[in-house]
């Protein structure tokens, strides 16, 4: 009884071993996609990134009027 349970065992272990390779590749498969997808997000984060940044510094602020330095003493 004992030795048909390791055969069992045996057979369940190799048939797992031998459909191992193919999981194996399924999963690279999968890793350089999500690469190639994560490439591709941060390469567009960085344009509109760039884009938000050119814009915002062409953006012409005036000084305020009078100097703007009043820090509010009271005393006129």
């Amino acid at each position: 009884m004992l030795w048909g349970y390791f055969a069992m065992d045996l057979r369940r272990r190799v048939a797992r071993a031998r459909s191992a390779p193919d999981l194996g590749a399924s999963t690279i498969e999968w890793v350089i996609i999500t690469g190639i997808l994560v490439a591709i997000a941060v390469a567009v984060g960085l344009v509109i990134y760039n884009m938000v940044t050119t814009q915002a510094e062409s953006i012409n602020i005036p000084d305020a009027p009078g100097g703007g330095g009043g820090g509010g003493g009271g005393a006129p």
